[in-house]
């Protein structure tokens, strides 16, 4: 069992706001929903989890490259972080690859369905497959709209309530 750094959990809230204020601005990103056990008060979460719905024709590098950052980070914690995809029709698509490099010619044992179709969608959806409640009703939506479906952890308030600020504003 590992220690539990008393700021961890701090430091994954910190860093999935900065994600955020990374991928907010994508050509085809349209909703920014959040996951997993840092949703809850847990001390010690053991990762930070994304919902990303995106545009069919949307350029996945640079949510790639920001999730690839928003993972080091974590990494540096002994914690981990995962990108989910939603297509615009609310359907799981697959997660963001992990790789700098993405496409069949650079990892022969990708086990993504379509490894390289569409760069850095990694569509293993033969291992990972969300509820389609789950993509279509995600526990707490941030962006474009706060919308919270289960309660939320209080440290979180903070963070959310500059977009809840953005909402209303016109």
């Amino acid at each position: 069992m590992q220690p539990i750094d008393k700021d961890v959990r701090a430091f994954l809230i910190a860093e999935a706001f900065r994600f955020i204020e990374r991928i907010v601005g994508i050509p085809g990103v349209r909703r920014i929903a959040m996951l997993g056990s840092l949703l809850s008060s847990k001390a010690n979460p053991k990762d930070v989890d994304f919902l990303i719905t995106v545009d069919d024709e949307a350029d996945l590098t640079a949510l790639a490259k920001s999730a690839r950052r928003l993972k080091g980070m974590a990494q540096s914690k002994n914690k981990g972080a995962d990108v989910f995809l939603a297509n615009s029709a609310g359907q799981y698509i697959g997660r963001i690859c992990h790789w700098s490099r993405c496409g069949p010619q650079f990892r022969a044992t990708c086990d993504a369905r379509n490894c390289g179709v569409r760069e850095y969608l990694h569509d293993d959806l033969d291992d990972i497959n969300l509820e389609p409640r789950l993509v279509k009703e995600p526990p707490l939506e941030i962006w474009p709209n706060v919308v919270a479906r289960q309660s939320v952890a209080k440290d979180l308030l903070p963070f959310l309530a500059k977009y809840e600020v953005n909402r209303s504003e016109p």
